[in-house]
């Protein structure tokens, strides 16, 4: 399959074809990490970043009471800590919560990029402000939104993300995530999760079989979760 990252940055901009090259050739290994391991550590001074190939992957603080707070979801194209790049130590970890196939671009490769490819830079740059846009739509709809509606939105993020790099068939994604960690992510418990998601059943929004989600009204789920994509910036356009 073609590089996730590419395809995700071709959705906001071109990539030229030697631009293509020095991301292919920055990444020095690809590395398998399973279920459940850390692929970053909370407060490791990483000299590489990781590039997420395949799987989802999880930004996490964990409380002194044990208690885990999910601050990110991470699916295939994104740089799970591209800003350890310049903020040397991590203040989280991110851990693998399937099998993920991860890239490693070693920091010395990413100042060669922002010293010889502006125009690239930009776009990794991009990728940052993504991050940081999607973390205030969270925090948004975290503190504002009802529980049916905040899984609502994140559902119809999650599906765009997705399709953005070929990951999606037709109206259904291949979501492998456990109502624990759905309620880590959306701060609920266990049992509300399970009670939101009857509800978006109930109401023909969603079906949920397996790891298969599909949406069966999108238009209906983006009213229910107030979804407006903005924040995603999936429109094409020079940077």
């Amino acid at each position: 399959m073609p590089n996730p990252l590419v395809l995700k940055l071709e959705q906001r901009d071109r990539l030229s074809d030697d631009e293509k090259r020095v991301l292919e050739s920055a990444i020095s290994r690809v590395r398998v990490v399973e279920a459940d391991e850390d692929i970053v550590h909370e407060g490791e001074t990483p000299s590489e970043s990781s590039l997420l190939l395949d799987g989802f992957a999880a930004r996490y603080k964990i409380f002194s009471n044990g208690r885990r707070q999910i601050t990110a979801i991470h699916v295939a194209g994104d740089f799970v800590d591209l800003h350890s790049f310049l903020l040397k130590t991590m203040d989280h970890g991110v851990l693998a919560l399937t099998p993920c196939r991860v890239a490693v671009v070693p920091h010395a490769a990413l100042e060669k990029i922002t010293a010889d490819h502006p125009h690239l830079t930009r776009l990794l740059w991009l990728n940052t402000l993504i991050d940081g846009a999607i973390h205030r739509e969270w925090l948004t709809a975290m503190g504002r939104l009802s529980a049916t509606a905040h899984m609502a939105h994140f559902i119809c993020e999650l599906f765009l993300r997705l399709e953005t790099v070929g990951r999606t068939d037709g109206a259904t994604i291949h979501l492998p995530l456990t109502q624990a960690e759905l309620g880590d992510t959306l701060g609920l418990s266990t049992v509300h999760v399970n009670r939101v998601l009857q509800e978006l059943r109930k109401e023909g929004l969603i079906r949920w079989q397996g790891d298969a989600l599909t949406i069966l009204d999108w238009e209906r789920l983006e009213k229910v979760g107030e979804f407006t994509p903005t924040y995603l910036n999936l429109q094409h356009e020079h940077r």
